[in-house]
């Protein structure tokens, strides 16, 4: 029995030193996303927030780890996407149209890092534009995500909300800076009222963009609320009573103008401000929601399933990715029969028998 101990104690001595000696257990590495904002910051209730809203989710749902690095001027976009690399995020979101040059570069640069870019699409290059000054790239990149927004239809539905609600027969929009992805908005909403006009045989009358003539009135910035506000005033004193301002932050500013001197009701854009926004609830009509956070986490969702892909993403009515938000607090207050009107004309652009563009042109 002795002997049969001691080979028994021989025999698990040497299984446990085997196991020592065997491979390690090994935990699958978390993926990393950083986001670089645009000018405005993470907590712009706009565009940024919503980027990291997508991040957030993905923290919480997917088990990612993530980190951002605020943009406060243009010349920190190229400094914040290196400081990126140097960290070797998995995929990194480059939040705003204005990063469109520089996430770009870095791709060429970098063709094995994955990237994401909010309002922004490649090829950019246009005749006479000098790569990676004008533009950021003349062909396809295989390892950046574009996204675009169809916001045009959902602004198109504010508009025909804006005309049918507006007791002075005028409303009014206003941008931060004049881009393609600002415009699209002021467009959209330009077109919403012409159609409600065309279906009325009304003058609803539109302050601060002319389509035709690609003018309109522009801030300059994403982040000043006193532009914001003397803008808001100015309209107000042309008779707008409903203020679109596509401007991010400023457009708060217009929000408490039009809170303050009762003169006028405000439609958000990007998330819905009842919700990011709520100080303002009492002038807020509805909001043009552009689900930026929808993009962003289904971009991660692919880094983390290896199925991410470059080109292009759209978002549009007909996929949910832009919508008109719900009319909260205002919800009584708009008529059932232009409820209805706004339901039909969503239908209607989402099965294509009306066109943004179309609406714009017709006489």
């Amino acid at each position: 029995m002795k002997k049969m101990s001691f080979v028994f104690t021989v025999l698990m001595v040497a299984v446990l030193l085997l196991s020592a000696c065997g491979p390690a257990a090994t935990t699958t590495p978390k993926i990393k996303v950083g986001e670089v904002t645009d000018m405005g910051g993470v907590n712009d209730k706009s565009f940024n927030a919503l980027g990291w809203k997508g991040v957030t989710d993905a923290i919480s749902q997917l088990g990612v780890d993530g980190k951002y690095l605020e943009s406060t001027q243009q010349s920190d976009y190229a400094k914040n996407i290196q400081q990126m690399l140097s960290e070797k995020e998995d995929l990194i979101v480059t939040v705003g149209y204005l990063l469109g040059v520089d996430t770009a570069t870095a791709a060429k640069a970098n063709p094995n890092q994955k990237f994401l870019i909010i309002d922004y699409e490649y090829p950019d290059c246009y005749t006479g534009a000098v790569e990676g000054t004008d533009c950021g790239s003349s062909t396809d990149l295989t390892n950046v995500r574009g996204t675009h927004f169809q916001t045009d239809e959902a602004a198109f539905l504010a508009g025909y909300l804006a005309a049918g609600m507006t007791k002075t027969g005028t409303v009014a929009t206003f941008g931060g800076i004049q881009i393609p992805t600002v415009t699209i908005f002021m467009k959209g909403f330009q077109a919403g009222v012409k159609y409600y006009n065309q279906k009325h045989s009304t003058t609803v009358k539109v302050l601060g963009w002319d389509d035709a003539a690609q003018t309109g009135v522009f801030v300059g910035n994403f982040n000043s609320t006193d532009d914001g506000k003397n803008t808001a005033t100015s309209m107000a004193q042309e008779g707008a009573d409903i203020i679109l301002p596509v401007a991010g932050p400023v457009g708060l500013g217009s929000a408490a103008y039009c809170q303050t001197s009762g003169k006028c009701l405000i439609i958000g854009v990007d998330t819905d401000w009842f919700v990011s926004a709520n100080e303002y609830a009492s002038v807020e009509l509805s909001s043009v929601m552009k689900k930026v956070d929808v993009s962003v986490f289904d971009a991660i969702k692919d880094v983390v399933n290896g199925k991410f892909t470059g080109g292009t993403a759209k978002y549009t009515l007909a996929n949910n990715g832009v919508d008109l938000a719900p009319f909260h607090n205002f919800d009584s207050q708009v008529p059932q029969t232009l409820k209805d009107e706004i339901a039909q004309a969503k239908a209607d652009l989402i099965s294509g028998a009306i066109t943004v563009d179309g609406v714009l042109q017709a006489p």
